[in-house]
């Protein structure tokens, strides 16, 4: 059954691709999946870690930063082509989403300096705890570092509430993280010139209390197209510390 689940979820996401300019609805996707309305949304969360709704909106950008880096198509064009009827609210949400706004994106070839975490005015007036333990992967024989953050939902966007990139799989320390509950992601570049050699991996939520650390592994698997895509513009502190 957790195979044509699965299958089932792929065939959304296929759809999902192949529409993205398209106002789509949960009934379109659950049509593509061949589920009812009601299953779909619960199983293809079940599969993915985030609703139907999200992981369109994710794919929705990711084609956007696809776009803005191989084409010299305008920020209006480009937000039109992936279902976007105003700029501006393309743009609003790819820079929440990326922490780059579409012409910085492009300017920069799509790297960013650093990776700004949630605000430290704000930070200050929070209680903090932290959190530890291992980044696991099977393939140990490959090198490369990996990004680790803390965010509110499973898929990588925004500025986390802490962050860190660590030479390889191991061990990481989090310190300074605000209270609450976060999903700890993490994102491994295999081959910083090949994108799709990624592997990533999440847990969660973790509930951060005052002056407590949380214990949490990781382990980190092949991406797929199951996995919601890493929307945070991340390669040029990964090189940074590649280089380092």
């Amino acid at each position: 059954m957790e195979g044509a689940i699965e299958k089932a979820a792929v065939r959304a996401i296929d759809y999902m691709r192949a529409h993205l300019g398209e106002q789509l609805t949960v009934d379109d996707m659950a049509r593509a999946a061949l589920f009812s309305k009601f299953h779909f949304s619960r199983t293809f969360q079940q599969v993915t870690g985030v609703s139907p709704g999200r992981f369109l909106s994710a794919l929705r950008i990711q084609r956007a930063k696809q776009l803005l880096l191989a084409t010299s198509m305008n920020v209006a064009d480009i937000s039109i082509q992936v279902g976007y009827a105003s700029v501006g609210t393309f743009s609003s949400r790819f820079s929440r989403s990326v922490g780059l706004s579409p012409t910085a994106f492009r300017r920069t070839g799509g790297y960013a300096i650093d990776v700004p975490t949630v605000d430290r005015m704000v930070l200050a007036r929070r209680m903090t705890g932290g959190a530890r333990g291992r980044i696991r992967a099977l393939d140990a024989g490959q090198s490369g570092p990996v990004f680790i953050g803390l965010f509110p939902e499973r898929i990588p966007e925004g500025r986390p509430a802490q962050c860190a990139v660590l030479d390889g799989p191991g061990e990481y320390r989090l310190d300074k993280v605000p209270v609450g509950a976060w999903y700890l992601l993490a994102h491994w570049m295999t081959d910083p010139d090949d994108p799709g050699a990624a592997w990533v991996g999440s847990c969660g939520p973790l509930v951060v209390r005052p002056g407590m650390v949380v214990e949490a592994d990781v382990q980190l698997d092949p991406m797929t197209s199951l996995h919601p895509p890493v929307l945070l513009a991340l390669l040029d502190i990964r090189q940074d510390a590649l280089a380092a």
